[in-house]
C-alpha cells in the first residue's frame, strides 16, 4: 500500500497544484515534479550501482534537444516529439556506458562528466543547435499540459526504481554496488546489469528534458547541459537517501522547498555558503539520508565517496583476490 502511494504521489502533486494552486504554485510543482523525476533517475545509475554519475544531465540536455528541433523543423506535435527523447538517450547510454562502465570510481565520474561538457561545448558551437544565443520555439504547451507530463514522468522514474529495488535485476545491481569482482565471481553478468541500469536512468531525465524545453520555450545548452543540474541532483540524494526508490523522492521535495525559501529570503551570495554548509552537515551526521534514519535501506555517501578513492579499488582487489 505504501509503495503504491509513494508511486502516485507525483500525479496527487499535480492534482492539488491544479486544483488549489495559483500559476506560482503550478509552476513551483511543475518544477518539483521534473526534480523527482531527474533525482531518481539518477538513483538508478548511482544508487544502485554505485556509480558516481556527474554527468546525469547529458540525457536531460539530450532529450531536450531531440523534441525540441523534431517539433521545429519538422513540425512534429510536442508530444509526439517527446516520444523520441528516450530512444535517442538509449542510444546514447549504449554508446558511451559500454567503454565507460568499465571504469571505476573517479574515472567513471570524471570520463562521463567530460561526456557531458562535450555535448554542451558543441551545443554552444555549432549553429544547427542554436551557438551560443539558442533557439526559440515558439510551439504553444500550456502549464497545466507541462505539470501533469512531468508527474507522469516522475511516476515513470518511481515505477523503475521501484521495480528494480523489488526484483532480481536490484539484488544483483547491489551486489555489483558492494563488491563488483565478488558478484561476478558468483555468475552475474556484471556488464549486462550495469548496462541495462545505465540506459534505465537516462529514459526519466530524457523525457524530463523533453518536456522541459516545451515548458521553457527555448533551447540553450548552457542551461539544457549545466552541471549545476547534476549537482542538484546529488544534493537531493545526500538529504533524502540513496539506494531505494522512496529517498530521492523525500530529497527533492525537500531540498526545493528549502531551495525556494532561502533563494527568496537571504538572496544567492548566502543562499550558496549555507548550502555548502547544509551538505557538510549531511555528510558528518546524516550520511545514509532522511530515507536512512526512517529505517529504510540506503546507501552511505561516505561509501560511495571512499569509491572514487584508487586507494580504495585496490583495497577492494586485494580483499577479493
Amino acid at each position: 500500500m505504501i509503495a503504491i502511494l509513494i508511486l502516485i504521489s507525483p500525479l496527487i502533486i499535480a492534482l492539488i497544484a491544479n486544483i488549489y494552486g495559483s500559476m506560482y504554485g503550478i509552476r513551483f510543482a511543475t518544477n518539483l515534479l521534473m526534480w523527482i523525476a531527474l533525482a531518481e533517475s539518477l538513483n538508478t545509475i548511482s544508487g544502485y550501482t554505485g556509480r558516481l554519475h556527474f554527468g546525469h544531465v547529458m540525457f536531460f540536455g539530450v532529450g531536450a534537444y531531440v523534441a525540441g528541433l523534431l517539433s521545429l523543423h519538422l513540425g512534429i506535435p510536442w508530444y509526439v516529439s517527446v516520444l523520441f527523447a528516450p530512444l535517442t538517450a538509449s542510444i546514447v547510454a549504449l554508446v558511451i556506458g559500454y567503454p565507460t562502465l568499465r571504469l571505476h570510481g573517479a574515472y567513471f565520474a570524471i570520463a562521463t562528466w567530460a561526456f557531458s561538457e562535450m555535448l554542451k561545448q558543441l551545443s554552444l558551437n555549432i549553429e544547427f543547435l542554436g551557438k551560443g544565443y539558442g533557439i526559440p520555439l515558439r510551439i504553444i504547451v500550456s502549464d497545466r499540459e507541462v505539470l501533469y507530463s512531468m508527474a507522469m514522468i516522475a511516476m515513470v522514474a518511481v515505477g523503475i526504481n521501484l521495480i528494480i529495488e523489488r526484483s532480481r535485476i536490484g539484488r544483483a545491481l547491489s551486489a555489483i554496488r558492494d563488491n563488483e569482482l565478488v558478484a561476478s565471481s558468483i555468475g552475474i553478468n556484471t556488464s549486462q546489469y550495469k548496462i541495462f541500469a545505465y540506459v534505465m536512468s537516462s529514459i526519466p531525465a530524457s523525457l524530463a528534458g523533453a518536456v522541459y524545453v516545451f515548458w521553457l520555450q527555448y533551447i540553450y545548452g548552457g542551461d539544457l547541459f549545466a552541471g549545476i543540474k547534476t549537482d542538484t541532483m546529488f544534493m537531493m540524494l545526500l538529504l533524502g537517501g540513496m539506494g531505494n526508490y522512496i529517498g530521492p523522492l523525500i530529497g527533492a521535495v525537500l531540498f526545493s522547498g528549502i531551495y525556494e525559501l532561502l533563494w527568496s529570503y537571504i538572496g544567492e551570495q548566502l543562499y550558496l555558503v549555507l548550502l555548502g554548509i547544509f551538505i557538510m552537515f549531511i555528510v558528518v551526521f546524516m550520511p545514509y539520508g532522511i530515507s536512512g534514519l526512517l529505517g529504510v535501506k540506503s546507501v552511505s555517501i561516505r561509501y560511495l565517496l571512499l569509491s572514487l578513492s584508487p586507494r580504495e579499488l585496490r583495497e577492494r582487489i586485494h580483499v577479493s583476490q
